[in-house]
């Protein structure tokens, strides 16, 4: 009789108490379930990454996947109606935004280094290039050699401005470097004839190409990489659980194949994916 009375008291105390609570949220998520609003920043002239469409709203490839993790928060922090505010940043100004807390998450298409990690902190990639150059068709620059005295524009703040300066030094090249404020006024200065090449990742360059109106055949990429580029989804430091989120929807998509068609919306008209890429894709499709 005692141990069926001791029984009783426990599952008593047991109902009464239900189920344990979940787990507080904080940082980002908590900024998000308050305030219902999460911040994204994009970059409004970096096709086929992030840049306006016809209707002035960000599109692209990585808002695409900034899409899939708005809606993995949206779940997280328990809202239905989760308010997305899109801030446009600019390559010298996004670092900067995301570590003062201007915008949650920036969708571009910007490169994890380990010295921006000293003030940012990183999703799991999503996306790896190299650095090239645009050219006009009728430049005819054939190879290294022809950029000699060229004018090639880039944008700083970039990687592509430090990787194109080693670069020039490590070939001998004596080229005038001339700064541009982002790809649009690069491409500007391309076709205005004020610069003989502007550089940025190949992927880049491309979309450019295909975005900038008329036949894009007059247009060429050169055939060389002068850097690696491993693009990642720039999150502030230490917010573990943030991060952790992000993750979450990143590998689901790599792991399920559900990046496929977010690849063929963007770069479809380039062909498969690259083997570096598919392969970056294995990689980070993180089992649960």
């Amino acid at each position: 009789m005692v141990k069926l009375v001791a029984l009783g008291v426990v599952l008593l105390v047991m109902v009464q108490a239900g189920p344990a609570p979940a787990q507080n949220l904080e940082g980002t998520l908590k900024k998000v379930k308050d305030s219902g609003t999460l911040t994204l920043g994009y970059r409004e002239s970096s096709p086929p990454f992030s840049f306006l469409g016809a209707d002035k709203r960000p599109i692209g490839y990585s808002i695409d996947l900034c899409l899939q993790v708005a809606a993995a928060v949206e779940k997280r922090v328990g809202l239905s109606n989760l308010k997305l505010n899109w801030v446009p940043v600019t390559p010298e100004g996004r670092i900067q935004a995301v570590a003062q807390g201007t915008v949650d998450i920036e969708c571009g298409s910007t490169t994890a280094s380990l010295s921006r990690q000293e003030q940012v902190d990183f999703s799991l990639q999503t996306f790896v290039d190299g650095g090239s150059l645009l050219t006009m068709a009728s430049t005819n620059l054939r190879g290294v050699a022809d950029l000699g005295g060229k004018k090639i524009a880039v944008a700083p703040g970039t990687t592509t401005e430090k990787s194109l300066a080693e670069f020039l030094k490590a070939e001998f090249i004596n080229a005038q470097v001339v700064p541009v404020k982002d790809h649009a006024e690069g491409l500007a200065a391309l076709q205005g004839g004020k610069v003989e090449a502007y550089a940025s990742d190949r992927g880049i360059l491309v979309g450019l190409a295909l975005t900038a109106g008329g036949d894009p055949k007059r247009f060429s990429i050169g055939n060389l990489a002068f850097s690696y580029e491993p693009y990642g989804l720039m999150l502030r430091r230490n917010d573990a659980a943030f991060r952790l989120t992000v993750n979450r929807a990143l590998a689901e998509l790599y792991r399920t194949g559900k990046i496929a068609p977010i690849y063929g919306r963007w770069f479809g008209a380039f062909g498969e994916p690259s083997m570096a890429l598919q392969a970056m894709y294995k990689l980070n499709g993180l089992p649960e």
